[in-house]
Formats: C-alpha cells, structure tokens, sequence
C-alpha cells in the first residue's frame, strides 16, 4: 500500500497544472511532531510505501528528519520533486537519512517549453542536475512527465532521455483538473488522444528496460493486456483502495485529484480514517455506474475516479476519457 504526504504547500515553482495551488507554506501545515505522529500511525496502519511530495518536500527544513523516521519504521520512503533543489551534498543526505528512490519532474526535451510550464527560468538544467547528483551517488531516480496536447509528440523522446541520463522508470501523468489544472483543462488530452498516448507507451514497453507507467491512466492495464505487454500492476486506479494522500495540514483523501476528505489526523488517527471512512468502503465496493460499472476490464482498470468526479459530480460515475467506454 502506498500514501502520499504532501509535507508542504512551499515551493519554488508555480507550476501551471499544480494540483495543489503551491507557492506559499501554509499556516496549517503538521508540526515536526505531527508529522512523526503521522509516519508512525503510516506503519502501524500496514503501508509499505511513503512518498514524500509537496509543493516541493525539500523545502520542509525537518525532512531529513521525518525521512529517517519512515526508514525506521519500515516504509520506503521516496519522493516527489522537481529536483532543482538536489546537489551533489543533498542527494547524498537524502540517501544516508534512508531515501529508495527520487522521482523528480521533467516535462519536455526542450528546456524553455519546461521552464515556461514550470513557470521557473533554469528549472529544466535544474532538474537535470539533480538526476545526476542522484546518480552520482547510487541513488536511484525516476523522470516523471505530466502529458498536455504541446508535448504530446515527444512522449518517447523523454523516455529516450530518461534511459540515457540513467533513469529506473519514466511515469507519465495524465492530468486530471484539479488546483491550478482547471485554468488549463482545455489543453488536456481528451478520449482517442489519451487512447493512442496509452498504446505508443505500452508498446515503448517493450523496447526499453525501465519500467514505464501511465498515472491518473488505469486503462493502461486494458491496453495492456490487450496488447499482451506484461505489466507488474494488478489495478489501474488505486484511490482508497491501496492508496490515498495526506494534505500539508493533515486532511487525508482518496488521492491527489479526487478532493473530498476522509478525515483529519489531527481528529483521528491515520489508521482509523483508512479503516472506517465512508469514501474509502465506497471505491472499495467497485460499484460503478455507466459503462464502467458494466466493463469486462472493470476489475483491473476501475477508471479514473477524480476524472469522473471533476466532469460529473460523481466518483462513481464512467470514466468521460475512455474510448472503449464509447465503442462498447
């Protein structure tokens, strides 16, 4: 089971699709001793997976120190940045405080059509930089790429480049509007793009070694068995399922997109809002309506339910991105 703690609203960039609306910290962000609270209660609750991600985690002055609590109690600690903050001296930090693996943000080939989606001058060199200041010290790194109509065609070529600059996987997400993303939902991939998007990585697949995986795209596990490419997931959406996010101030929902809370850890614990919420029971019941609900790949793919929540006030309801939803 996987969690996401989004340790802060700080951060260096303003992202144009940033879900979370950062820039500034927040007032109500967890204390140092609530957030070793929340790594504790993380553990205690049977997750083997914490991904620290933000705004941007580095700028949380304790996180070395919550980093090596994780590490101590068992979890896998990893991260979300966008890498512009990683030197030679913090990636080797980040691996002696107990961190697995970086995932660090990198949206086009182009350095300038980076900086103008990140909003920041140099944060393409940047994040360039980190990888190799992770690489310099054996700790492993993922590229992690948000696809939009303009850097549609260079998908491959930024899987290219992750293999070249020595990278263990290239993710790809798929937006989903929420945060700042609603001001560019229009640029968004809609269904045959999203469709042909899906196939070319799965077939990218099989030429490369490094594992590639669409995000916020569950019909990747349909193209995939339909193309028979082998793939280590058994479900495309994962939210509330086996995975959920924890807010800078401590709200905990399904995932990152899907902005209905399950609770507070500073209400209740973090096991007790994964056992007990309502929302979590529901996406773990399946019950869905429309075409997905009546889905031969229902099982494996479960379509993605922030998506469906944002165009029709529905968690449950169908996927409105799905071309086999269309044709079937």
């Amino acid at each position: 089971m996987i969690v996401s703690w989004n340790t802060t609203n700080a951060c260096n960039m303003y992202c144009r699709h940033c879900y979370r609306d950062a820039g500034e910290r927040s007032n109500e962000e967890l204390s140092t001793k609530e957030g070793l609270a929340l790594v504790d209660q993380i553990a205690e609750a049977g997750f083997k997976i914490m991904i620290f991600s933000g705004g941007e985690p580095l700028m949380r002055d304790d996180i070395y120190t919550l980093l090596e609590r994780a590490k101590e109690k068992g979890l896998r600690p990893v991260f979300g940045t966008n890498g512009t903050l990683i030197s030679g001296e913090v990636a080797r930090r980040l691996k002696e405080s107990g961190a697995a693996a970086m995932g660090i943000s990198l949206d086009s080939v182009d350095p300038a059509s980076h900086d103008d989606f990140r909003a920041a001058p140099g944060a393409w060199q940047g994040a360039v930089e980190g990888m190799r200041a992770c690489r310099s010290v054996d700790l492993p790194f993922q590229v992690h790429t948000t696809v939009m109509e303009w850097n549609l065609p260079e998908v491959e070529k930024l899987t290219d480049f992750a293999v070249d600059i020595g990278a263990v996987g290239h993710h790809i997400f798929f937006l989903v509007p929420s945060g700042r993303a609603v001001n560019i939902e229009a640029e968004s991939l809609q269904a045959a793009q999203y469709e042909a998007l899906l196939r070319r990585i799965m077939r990218k697949q099989t030429e490369v070694k490094i594992e590639l995986k669409p995000t916020c795209a569950p019909q990747f596990m349909r193209i995939a068995a339909q193309l028979g490419v082998k793939t280590r997931f058994s479900k495309g959406c994962l939210a509330g399922i086996s995975y959920c996010i924890v807010s800078p101030g401590g709200i905990v929902q399904p995932c990152a997109y899907l902005n209905i809370p399950a609770g507070n850890v500073r209400e209740k614990t973090f096991g007790e809002i994964w056992r007990d919420s309502k929302i979590f029971h529901s996406l773990r019941n399946g019950e869905y309506k429309g075409s997905c609900g009546s889905c031969e790949y229902k099982q494996i793919c479960g379509g993605c339910r922030a998506r469906a929540y944002f165009y029709h006030g529905d968690y449950l309801a169908e996927e409105p991105w799905c071309l086999y939803r269309a044709e079937h």
